[in-house]
């Protein structure tokens, strides 16, 4: 379906679903991976998408965990 799709243009929307998986996946471990860490927050989120080869794609996220307390006074 996604060749056909992509032969008479448009949204290839199973490409773009699996996208939306990966990119959900991402963010999770960015975050699972602040809480290990001690953090509350991440700051300075990145996503990143990367072609390895013609037919995969490579999504990362990348931030700075921290720790976030209400300011004082």
């Amino acid at each position: 379906m996604a060749g056909i799709q992509s032969m008479i243009g448009g949204e290839v929307t199973a490409f773009t679903s699996e996208l939306e998986k990966a990119r959900a996946e991402a963010m999770d471990r960015v975050k699972q991976r602040a809480l290990e860490l001690g953090a509350n927050a991440i700051i300075g989120l990145d996503l990143e998408t990367t072609e390895i080869f013609q037919s995969t794609v490579m999504i990362s996220a990348t931030g700075t965990a921290v720790i976030v307390e209400p300011e004082s006074g």
